[in-house]
């Protein structure tokens, strides 16, 4: 497994479980970071033993965004990665999710503050879990910033607009317990307890079958933009070749069976 100074990789059974691991900064991206992050979602989608991905923070936060004191001094952490963005210029906007979308399902598991680019980066996950105490918002604007991790794009299709443009144009903090409210988050669980419920979520994602659960993702936001007939027609398209695997007959039979289903993306 991969990984960097900033950025921890580890298996829980077939969930891979991203950190980002530098605590001291709140989890501030850093270049040791994105490139740990980039690589993690590659080696999830590259290993079909992989089926679902948690993302998380060390130390109590998820992610403070950009590292605004090495902005002003002119740098980020870990230059000796320049040669990585260098030969991908996009690989910063990949890893945050931006111009990336792995195939397996992605659990954000956040405690603290997912701020900024934090926030930016919870709107590339699937499913997200938050700790009570966690607190999110898009502060560029009172930074003299613009949010261009995707936010003005993105969170007014996730969002009510009226709240996305609040959370936009006024740059001040939200509570768990709004950013459910709105719909930003799914579930708020008690504080320290986010990474736990997320495995949890994820172990029942894996117990599915892989080649559905990855078409079922795959369609939604295929058809996240379309008409309802181009989109129901994009459903067949997508759903009928799930039918006529190996992996749906075992589905079948374990059924008729009262056993436990034993999927092999076949």
């Amino acid at each position: 497994m991969g990984g960097t100074e900033h950025l921890t990789v580890q298996r829980e059974g077939a969930t891979l479980v991203l950190t980002l691991n530098r605590p001291e900064a709140k989890n501030a991206l850093s270049l040791p970071l994105l490139v740990g992050l980039y690589d993690g979602w590659l080696e999830a989608d590259a290993d079909d033993s992989i089926r679902s991905i948690v993302l998380t923070g060390a130390g109590g936060d998820f992610c403070a965004g950009m590292d605004l004191k090495a902005l002003a001094g002119g740098g980020m952490a870990g230059d000796h990665y320049r040669d990585r963005l260098t030969a991908d210029p996009d690989l910063h906007w990949k890893a945050m999710l931006r111009h990336h979308r792995p195939r397996k399902p992605v659990i954000a598991a956040v405690e603290g503050y997912c701020v900024a680019g934090g926030t930016e980066i919870l709107q590339g996950t699937d499913i997200r879990v938050a700790g009570a105490g966690a607190t999110f918002g898009l502060f560029e604007v009172k930074r003299g910033l613009f949010p261009i991790g995707g936010s003005t794009v993105r969170l007014q299709r996730q969002i009510p607009r009226t709240h996305a443009l609040e959370m936009l144009l006024t740059g001040r903090p939200y509570s768990a317990e709004e950013a459910v409210r709105i719909g930003l988050i799914g579930r708020v669980v008690p504080d320290g307890t986010a990474l736990d419920v997320a495995l949890r979520i994820a172990s029942e994602i894996n117990a599915c079958g892989p080649l559905a659960v990855e078409a079922v993702k795959e369609c939604v936001y295929a058809t996240a933009s379309m008409g309802e007939a181009e989109g129901l027609a994009l459903e067949l398209e997508r759903g009928w070749p799930v039918f006529a695997t190996e992996d749906a007959k075992e589905g079948a039979a374990a059924f008729a069976a009262k056993r436990v289903p034993v999927f092999r993306r076949g």
